[in-house]
């Protein structure tokens, strides 16, 4: 089936209808919208703000992701994920546990090369990740050239997740004793360039969920993986922070609002009235309030002298009138707000809104101070933050496995089945903290040296070499054998205390003065 795509057609090969037949629909890992083969789809906004669709969930992700406290969060968790480094590229692929040849291997990481190429990953690492993050999705066309189809990908463009959407079409055949077994499925986005789903507010128009279809292998999907079940709607990072978030704006809004309206001190002014009226006691009220808060001002370019009347407001004075009989007129102060620095109530939520984003504590108070020691004195929380940020990036990897795909099956490099086997073999390494993580590996080897060291008079008795190289040294099999070979081909070091060893040492302290 050939379809005409964004100006350019792929050949895309029938699914063969499903010989095991079964009659429990797939479970989607991706959010795909599931829906009988000929029906519709749709998706909707309820008045109570309570995100229905992907459409609306994606807009509550980005303004939350706006307040400054959130994307202070966001930008550690980015940071940690997509390190800045000056010479390092921000992601690697390590193609060692394939088991392809050399010059395979050469091309497959020639083409990666290329994808980040389109992607402009080195630049753009920091503003992709933070994309995917806070919306949870990610979408890209993949655009080829239709007389060179074997020239592979030519660019990579963006799509808004708020302007596709992917769908599954379910094939059923209902068996005599009544139960639907599935047949066939197909997978395919819907894209609409005025958005996807209703808006709050506002009538549908009859083409708003209507767009065109495309079909699956044009466009690479790389999910967040988080899923709603219920409703089948693929969630983001930011989701838990979504009521948090909310909770600190309000409750940053009545501080201030409080301090505003508690901070001055305001006088109140009982007035006597005696007996008077109604009417003219409101009079004689008036009366005192502009004798007592008119100020007469000189205006120095013009020479005037002009009454400067104000008026009370509610966080001005009060005037109160009090009948015959009372303590006569009386002038007394409110005073202002007494806790007007306590601000346990704001930092509880705040730090709710870290703890909802798995930000350790720690990095967000001014005396903790980042530690660069040893490992065990890195605390629990930074461990799990840094397991957490290493399932991020597998999530984000899916992205260049994906185009990666679609590369070598254009320029038939491999095939679909070829790639198949390899995908979960193929590792992408993303850029760590360079100080960090050398520290870290100096530890390592001075641990492993130092139990070398204790157990090397055991060595040929209770322990073999393979043994302490495997399971003290951390070696593999390749490693050991490339240090075979290098040993094999180095001369031996001098014996200690021989004309050459005296030599060198003399050699090295002249290097060091």
């Amino acid at each position: 089936m050939a379809l005409n795509l964004f100006g350019f057609t792929i050949q895309k090969q029938e699914k063969p209808e499903l010989t095991n037949q079964s009659f429990v629909t797939p479970v989607p890992e991706d959010g795909v919208t599931t829906i009988t083969a000929g029906g519709y789809f749709g998706t909707f906004v309820d008045i109570d703000a309570s995100a229905k669709s992907e459409v609306a969930l994606i807009s509550r992700y980005r303004e939350i992701a706006a307040y400054p406290d959130c994307d202070n969060a966001i930008e550690e968790i980015v940071s940690d994920a997509i390190a800045a480094t000056d010479n390092e590229a921000p992601v690697a692929i390590s193609l060692d546990k394939t088991g392809l040849s050399d010059n395979l291997k050469k091309v497959i990481m020639e083409e990666f090369d290329t994808i980040t190429q389109l992607l402009d990953f080195n630049t753009r690492a920091h503003d992709i990740f933070k994309r995917w993050y806070i919306d949870g999705r990610l979408f890209y066309q993949k655009v080829i050239d239709t007389k060179n189809p074997k020239s592979g990908i030519v660019e990579l463009r963006y799509i808004d997740p708020k302007k596709i959407r992917k769908v599954r079409t379910i094939d059923k055949n209902k068996q005599k004793d009544g139960v639907d077994l599935i047949t066939k499925t197909e997978d395919f986005y819907i894209y609409n360039e005025k958005g996807l789903g209703y808006v709050a507010g506002v009538v549908p128009t009859s083409n708003l969920n209507s767009g065109i279809k495309i079909s699956s292998d044009t466009i690479t999907f790389c999910p967040s993986g988080v899923i709603d079940l219920e409703r089948n709607i693929v969630l983001g990072y930011l989701h838990k922070a979504i009521k948090p978030v909310n909770q600190l704006k309000m409750m940053t809004d009545s501080l201030v609002i409080y301090r505003l309206a508690r901070a001055p001190e305001r006088r109140i002014f009982y007035i006597d009235i005696g007996n008077l009226p109604k009417l003219k006691a409101e009079q004689y009220m008036k009366d005192v309030m502009a004798r007592y808060r008119n100020k007469i001002v000189y205006d120095s370019a013009t020479g005037e002298i002009k009454d400067d009347r104000k008026f009370m407001t509610m966080l001005e004075d009060f005037w109160l009138p009090r009948r015959e009989g009372g303590r006569g007129t009386e002038i007394t102060t409110l005073p202002g707000g007494e806790n007007l620095g306590q601000i346990a109530d704001i930092e509880y939520f705040q730090n709710k809104v870290y703890q909802s984003l798995n930000i350790p504590m720690s990095r967000f108070q001014e005396q903790a101070g980042f530690n660069f020691g040893r490992q065990a004195e890195i605390n629990r929380d930074e461990l799990k933050f840094g397991k957490f940020i290493n399932r991020l990036t597998k999530k984000f990897s899916f992205l260049f496995q994906d185009l990666l795909k679609t590369q070598l099956i254009l320029k038939g490099i491999a095939t679909e089945a070829d790639f198949e086997q390899i995908k979960d073999k193929i590792e992408y390494t993303f850029a760590k903290d360079q100080y960090y993580e050398e520290l870290k590996n100096a530890e390592n080897i001075r641990n492993r040296v130092d139990v070398l060291n204790q157990i090397q008079p055991y060595v040929g008795t209770y322990y073999s070499m393979q043994y302490v190289r495997k399971n003290i040294l951390k070696m593999t099999d390749e490693q050991i054998q490339n240090i075979e070979n290098e040993n094999e081909e180095e001369p031996p070091p001098p014996a200690p205390g021989s004309p050459e060893a005296q030599q060198a040492a003399e050699l090295g302290n002249q290097q060091q003065q």
